[in-house]
């Protein structure tokens, strides 16, 4: 390859890698949870409010950081961040009561969502709009691989080294991955845009009359309800009721993930490309078919405690994620260019808020007064109301290029 055609690719590589990292550091806690409320004598819902409160501060950083990007270095942002959360992740050995590690978690939240605001703007500017599916799909892998390695890292090792110890694997390659962005050229902003930035596309107030960008967002805030909850409380689940050693419940489970989220991933974004020219709501489509599909899937998982739980729960989970890069695509798509992360985060904002920063908390308090199985009743709900969203806001869908442009800059801006 040249390095005008190798450049987009390389760029990609280093932020779905640090992405991937991402992504270990929030699920390592997930796998190790137990053995941290053992240790800090907690009840369900105090440890559910660790990942709510990390998701509550990581959501109100979001807005402040969406404009500086859409206005600075998007790059300068990125790297800066990135140290942060992993010098957070380093500091995570000295934390030894409830209280610091409630702080450890917020303040890596606001680290995180530098990276996670800026970075999809950054992908969307490396390549063609009919082809941000499966690119989209490519960069979001790292949302099930990370997880899924965050469990397996923390499930073995937590169990053989203490729960801290996992987290010092998690921290060291974010400083220097950080410096491998540091020399990456920024992509010129909206170079492969087809559609024009009207105000309701291209301004803050504009969004409030936006659509398309209301029903992204609101259907992935309850579909995000339902993962988050699922993600904290799964491995829990499987190992209290399901009778499951600890270390079981995170393998089973971080094998259902990895396995089921890079094959998601892929087709979802593929799926949503490949019925573009058919469709304009495609992408929203193939996002409302799979919440919906799993409905009645994740039901079977719950309730079932045969042979066929297992498996309901690996087809449950595959068609959650499977709205990953769909969904994340037509927000991109909502709006233009020059809004772009500021519209992101707003996005991360409302659907945070509605979703995953209330979910483990709700089912922590459920299942202290009920049951864990009983708590998965919410995630359900959460499913099929994303679903009916998702299927309203296909008719809102932008109309994007449906073909290359082969006059559009590809390489890398100067």
């Amino acid at each position: 390859m040249t390095p005008r055609k190798l450049y987009p690719w390389t760029a990609l590589a280093l932020l779905t890698t640090l992405n991937f990292l991402n992504y270990i550091d929030r699920s390592v806690l997930f796998a190790v949870q137990p053995l941290v409320q053992s240790e800090f004598h907690l009840t369900n819902a105090q440890v559910g409010y660790l990942t709510s409160a990390f998701l509550l501060f990581y959501m109100v950083a979001a807005p402040f950081v969406g404009p500086l990007a859409d206005r600075y270095s998007r790059k300068l942002i990125i790297v800066l961040g990135a140290v942060f959360w992993s010098g957070l992740t380093l500091m995570t050995a000295v934390t030894h009561t409830y209280g610091e590690l409630l702080l450890r978690h917020t303040l890596v939240g606001v680290g995180e969502a530098t990276f996670v605001t800026i970075a999809p703007t950054f992908v969307a500017d490396l390549f063609p709009e009919n082809k941000r599916g499966r690119i989209f799909g490519i960069f979001y892998l790292a949302i099930p691989v990370g997880t899924a390695a965050g469990y397996l890292l923390g499930g073995h090792l937590g169990a053989a080294r203490g729960w801290r110890f996992p987290f010092y694997i998690a921290a060291f390659p974010g400083f220097l991955l950080a410096l491998a962005v540091w020399f990456l050229p920024e992509p010129p902003r909206g170079q492969f845009d087809s559609q024009k930035e009207t105000p309701e596309r291209g301004t803050l107030l504009g969004l409030a009359r936006n659509p398309a960008f209301w029903a992204v967002t609101l259907g992935m805030a309850a579909g995000t309800f339902s993962l988050g909850g699922i993600q904290v409380w799964m491995p829990t689940f499987l190992s209290r009721a399901r009778g499951y050693s600890l270390e079981s419940a995170n393998l089973i489970f971080g094998q259902i993930v990895v396995v089921d989220g890079i094959l998601a991933s892929l087709i979802g974004g593929w799926l949503g490309d490949r019925l573009l020219p058919r469709m304009k709501g495609s992408y929203y489509f193939v996002s409302a078919v799979s919440m919906g599909l799993g409905v009645p899937v994740m039901i079977i998982a719950l309730f079932h405690k045969g042979r066929w739980m297992v498996p309901a729960i690996a087809v449950a989970a595959f068609l959650l994620l499977l709205n990953t890069s769909p969904l994340n695509t037509a927000l991109v798509n909502s709006v233009g260019s020059h809004i772009r992360a500021t519209a992101i985060a707003v996005n991360i904002f409302l659907f945070h808020f509605l979703g995953d920063v209330p979910s483990p908390t709700l089912m922590g308090y459920v299942a202290d007064r009920h049951s864990l199985q009983a708590a998965f009743v919410l995630p359900v709900i959460a499913m099929a109301v994303s679903s009916a969203i998702l299927f309203y806001g296909m008719r809102f869908a932008p109309t994007v290029r449906t073909q290359d442009d082969p006059g559009a800059a590809g390489a890398p801006a100067g």
